[in-house]
């Protein structure tokens, strides 16, 4: 399986809705990257996805998912187990 990466906030609904449909796909480990923690991390975080300023941020591998609902399009598009298994 892929590294899972998901850049997030300690307070965030989104987040926890991503990491649940992450797990709920076989994940069981999820490097979580907390930009208020560091604001180094949301500048690493703005150019790894394109410009993008939202959390969560989840990398699957080198792909670039995008936010939670672009994480349940792909699954609901039947596209994130396979990508979670490296296809």
């Amino acid at each position: 399986m892929p590294k899972v990466v998901m850049y997030c906030t300690a307070v965030c609904p989104y987040c926890v809705a991503a990491e649940r449909l992450l797990k709920s796909r076989g994940v069981t480990e999820i490097e979580k990257i907390r930009i208020d923690l560091d604001p180094s991390k949301q500048e690493e975080m703005i150019a790894r996805s394109g410009g993008r300023r939202t959390v969560p941020q989840v990398f699957i591998g080198d792909v670039h998912v995008g936010g939670f609902d672009d994480t349940s399009a792909l699954d609901a598009a039947g596209k994130l187990v396979p990508l979670l298994a490296g296809a």
